[in-house]
């Protein structure tokens, strides 16, 4: 081979650390804990809760209204958390609780950054993951790559920094 095409990268045929189940539940655990609180003070400030009447959600056409107060109310929260899960992946490659076992979020090809597409994405493939009883999620512990459904379906990677 010319000379002027050796690399002095070496190239690492080896898998890299794939982040098990029961670290990733537990950084589930502190980001669950982290954005309760982030939301909980982003919506005191400037929304108020409905007051709703259990009684009144029993009656099947005042449920309706009910719900109709509490949705939008939900929309917001699941887009804030969103959004704050989504900028810390595109700026940390890793939420609070990923840094705390020492993981990051990978294109499942590359091992590089993952695109903004794919971790918005990722983030829409969590609410697929969640729902035949959270079985997406619990795809991590057999899999293996270590990937939950919400991996899969964006092409990421949660592996050791």
């Amino acid at each position: 081979m010319p000379e002027s095409q050796v690399s002095d990268t070496p190239v690492s045929t080896s898998e890299p650390s794939y982040v098990g189940f029961w670290a990733r539940f537990l950084s589930f655990v502190v980001d669950s804990i982290w954005a309760t609180i982030l939301i909980a003070l982003i919506l005191s400030v400037g929304l108020s809760a409905p007051e709703i009447d259990l009684k009144a959600a029993t009656d099947p056409d005042r449920a309706v209204g009910i719900l109709l107060q509490v949705l939008p109310r939900l929309g917001l929260e699941l887009l804030l958390i969103g959004v704050a899960f989504v900028l810390f992946w595109m700026f940390r490659s890793a939420t609070p609780g990923k840094m705390l076992v020492s993981a990051v979020i990978v294109d499942a090809k590359t091992l590089g950054k993952p695109s903004s597409g794919q971790l918005i994405g990722r983030y829409v493939a969590y609410y697929v993951s969640t729902l035949p009883l959270c079985l997406g999620f619990l795809w991590v512990a057999f899999d293996k790559r270590k990937q939950g459904w919400h991996d899969k379906i964006a092409g990421t990677l949660v592996i050791r920094k």
